[in-house]
């Protein structure tokens, strides 16, 4: 999986431990959240879109260090909180590991440090190699927890509109202002984000569950593929509600070269009970809430809505776990690159559902 040019990456990689979702080191000096592995020497590759770890650290300067790692050299981003304040994306060249200096603006005795994987996991991971900050301890008040299950929407992929006719796909992304982790530090909760560029629940943007694998086939992938060698997903984060946006791309007519069947209603709802009962086996006191697009208009979305109540009513007799509930997001024209909302559009899309969300979980 990993660059030939990093010996010593491989050798992190042969020794890797336990993963998990959301942990402390035994020292408690990092926190780590989201969908990342951890491997030796407190050293994670962050995986998931916002997965992140942080520490505090006394003085005013320190250097993290930093790696993109997938199975071809390409570059990467994460994004940077230093006390509070976004400092913006920075960019991780392809090869070995980078060091990168961060210096406080404040002469405050402690600062925390919050690094954030800007991009999804398609994208490959960012290694967090370590930093020579003089470490103390950290500790996170515990909190209620959501977790986004969704597509490229979910993902912010294209949210970055600026020269959108530049670069590649990851140099749009901005995952950090998505609208899951922004309603989530607007309610106070943690978080974790399951999603994918271009999936959905039985077929792809463009792919009729062919030549690409469907969101029901790499959720219980840490690294949300169907790469066998990777490890599988722990389960460990428990959330108190589950939200699920998957539809856009099955409702899609993809890119309008590339034959494409009918919508199947039926084989949509069909797979997306069968994933919500899977979540169940795993989750059996996570509160499911099954949203809309606002991508997805017209006739497309009266269809959408029919599938949705479908999904929902199949669950009515269920005695063993919360009623399924159903979230509308308003129709959207988006301002974002490829057709995607951008980091305005995810902020409109976070007031939106951040409400229904503090509301339902403060009825728990």
């Amino acid at each position: 999986m990993f660059l030939k040019k990093s010996p010593f990456l491989i050798l992190f990689l042969l020794l890797a431990s336990v993963c998990f979702s959301q942990t402390q080191n035994q020292n408690k000096t990092f926190l780590y959240e989201g969908r990342i592995e951890k491997l030796q020497n407190d050293n994670v590759i962050l995986i998931g879109t916002a997965s992140s770890v942080s520490f505090n650290f006394t003085g005013n300067e320190c250097s993290i260090s930093l790696q993109s790692v997938d199975s071809y050299e390409h570059h990467n981003y994460a994004t940077l909180v230093l006390d509070g304040k976004y400092l913006g994306k920075i960019k991780i060249e392809k090869g070995a590991v980078q060091s990168f200096p961060i210096k406080a603006a404040s002469n405050r005795k402690e600062h925390r440090l919050e690094i954030y994987k800007n991009t999804e996991a398609r994208t490959g991971g960012v290694l967090f190699a370590g930093t020579d900050a003089k470490l103390t301890s950290i500790s996170a008040k515990k909190k209620k927890k959501i977790e986004f299950i969704g597509d490229s929407i979910t993902c912010a992929a294209a949210s970055d509109a600026v020269d959108c006719d530049k670069g590649e796909y990851m140099d749009h992304h901005n995952g950090y202002y998505a609208y899951g982790p922004t309603l989530s530090r607007a309610i106070d909760v943690d978080y974790l984000t399951s999603s994918v560029s271009g999936i959905g629940m039985y077929r792809n943007w463009n792919d009729e569950n062919i030549n690409e694998p469907i969101m029901p086939e790499v959720y219980q992938n840490l690294y949300l593929t169907k790469d066998n060698s990777k490890p599988k997903y722990d389960f460990a984060f428990q959330p108190n509600i589950i939200s699920i946006a998957l539809g856009t791309n099955d409702f899609s007519g993809g890119d309008g070269k590339k034959e494409r069947l009918p919508f199947n209603a039926e084989k949509y709802v069909s797979n997306y009970i069968n994933f919500i009962k899977m979540l169940y086996v795993h989750n059996p006191k996570a509160q499911i809430v099954i949203t809309n697009s606002p991508m997805v208009n017209g006739e497309k979305a009266i269809v959408f809505e029919d599938c949705l109540n479908k999904v929902k009513n199949a669950f009515a007799d269920d005695k063993a776990h919360k009623s399924i509930l159903i979230f509308k997001f308003k129709p959207m024209k988006p301002n974002g690159c490829l057709g995607h909302p951008d980091v305005v559009d995810q902020k409109v899309m976070a007031d939106q559902y951040g409400p229904f969300l503090k509301k339902l979980l403060n009825e728990k």
